[in-house]
């Protein structure tokens, strides 16, 4: 019995060790979140925010993209997966290597995607404002499927 009580003093003290190590948690308040402009291989209008890590760099990264009414991304790739969270707003994606509205899906906040490495989507912004949350590998590049279509070489 002596043994039961000690087994689970020990196991009911465990959480609090280990929310008590250093595990560099940062949380950020929705209204805390910094918000700047783009990368410029993204189309201008949109406002991004990294939350975790570097998308710059190898490694797992979050971050928030802002888009604008109207708002569309080209048909492009990327050589890392892409899971895409709904925060708020309507958000069209599509597959294939031309945008086409007619053929793309929409979600609403709360919805989700898990786009595949190296496989052609577009995406948009289908009413108002939208902001979604992509989860995915570093360093981040975007290969469009048109090069004429990307922001970066017409800047």
């Amino acid at each position: 019995m002596r043994v039961l009580i000690v087994t689970a003093a020990i196991l009911s003290a465990v959480p609090s060790l280990l929310m008590a190590q250093d595990h560099n948690i940062k949380p950020i308040a929705a209204d805390a979140i910094q918000w700047g402009s783009a990368p410029p291989v993204i189309p201008k209008g949109a406002q991004m925010a990294v939350l975790a890590g570097d998308p710059g760099k190898s490694g797992p990264f979050a971050i928030r993209l802002k888009m604008p009414a109207g708002y569309k991304v080209p048909p492009h790739q990327h050589s890392n997966a892409e899971a895409v969270t709904v925060i708020s707003g309507s958000f069209g994606f599509g597959m294939g290597d031309k945008f086409d509205e007619t053929h793309a899906q929409k979600l609403g906040p709360g919805g989700f995607v898990d786009l595949p490495a190296n496989m052609n989507h577009y995406a948009f912004a289908a009413s108002g404002d939208v902001v979604v949350q992509i989860n995915s590998q570093g360093p981040f590049d975007i290969k469009y499927v048109n090069p004429a279509d990307d922001p970066s070489k017409t800047q």
